[in-house]
C-alpha cells in the first residue's frame, strides 16, 4: 500500500479468487526500423486463478522491465507484512 507501513484488513473479508500457479518468462522483441534493429526487453507472467466455485482460468500480462522491478517491489512490501 502506497504511503502505508500497515496493512488493514477487514475481518468480513472474503476471499473471491485463489492464485493457483504463478510462472514467467523473460523475452526480447524484435523491431526493425530501416537498417538496425532494437530489442526491447520485457517480462511475461502467467497465472492460473481458481474462482470461489473451484473453477481455474489463465491470465497473462507482458510487463517492461522497469515495470516488473516496481511489482516485484511491491510484492516484497505485502510479504514483510505477513
Amino acid at each position: 500500500m502506497e504511503g502505508s507501513s500497515e496493512l488493514r484488513m477487514d475481518t468480513k473479508s472474503k476471499v473471491t479468487s485463489q492464485l493457483v500457479d504463478f510462472q514467467w518468462k523473460l523475452g526480447t522483441a524484435v523491431s526493425l526500423d530501416s537498417c538496425r534493429s532494437h530489442k526491447y526487453p520485457y517480462v511475461t507472467v502467467m497465472l492460473k486463478v481458481a474462482n470461489h466455485s473451484g473453477q481455474v482460468k489463465n491470465k497473462s500480462f507482458e510487463m517492461t522491465i522497469p515495470q516488473c522491478q516496481d511489482f516485484y517491489r511491491q510484492f516484497k512490501e505485502i510479504a514483510a507484512v505477513f
